[in-house]
């Protein structure tokens, strides 16, 4: 498998993760508006609607492709993108574990999609090198945290409180 960025197609029996094109922003801003009130605000749509579908188009053009990145999450059958999941960056210190994110439309909820597409991206890691992956998930994201035991990754014990928003739990599985 190739690394993902602009080329990469990971192709699992139902979906195929692959990099986002403009067209589907909309899709993009769909996830931003079904967000929990319990997510802090910069990742909600503010006051003033953005980020707008425009601001999320020119998102996906300037995207530099990397060897880490979040993927669309595409329907084999019919074509829909209900979201995405992919590996993104650890942040200082943990460039050798990426973090596995992943995030599907409320219609698409308890089909299984975010734990094969999850699991497609375990498989990429595995294949790439990595020895570990890691999740921060909130404590209060019940369906997340059952994605993530799916797919192997244990809590570590490690927690950040947000007295506004919640306690971050960090997870982690290794390939």
């Amino acid at each position: 498998m190739a690394q993902p960025g602009r080329g990469i197609v990971l192709d699992t029996p139902r979906l195929l993760l692959r990099p986002w094109r403009v067209a589907e922003a909309a899709v993009r801003r769909e996830l931003w508006t079904e967000r929990d009130p319990r997510v802090p605000p910069h990742r909600r749509i503010d006051a003033d609607g953005h980020p707008t579908v425009e601001e999320l188009e020119e998102s996906i053009r300037s995207y530099q492709p990397s060897s880490l990145g979040l993927l669309a999450v595409e329907l084999k059958h019919g074509g829909d993108v209900i979201g995405y999941c992919g590996p993104i960056d650890g942040g200082p210190g943990l460039q050798d574990e990426p973090e596995l994110a992943f995030e599907l439309l409320r219609r698409v909820w308890g089909k299984g999609y975010a734990t094969e597409a999850s699991f497609a991206v375990l498989e990429w890691a595995r294949s790439s090198g990595y020895e570990r992956l890691w999740a921060g998930v909130w404590d209060w994201n019940i369906a997340s945290r059952r994605v993530l035991a799916k797919v192997g990754f244990t809590e570590t014990g490690r927690t950040e409180v947000d007295a506004a928003y919640g306690t971050t739990l960090f997870t982690t599985r290794r390939l």
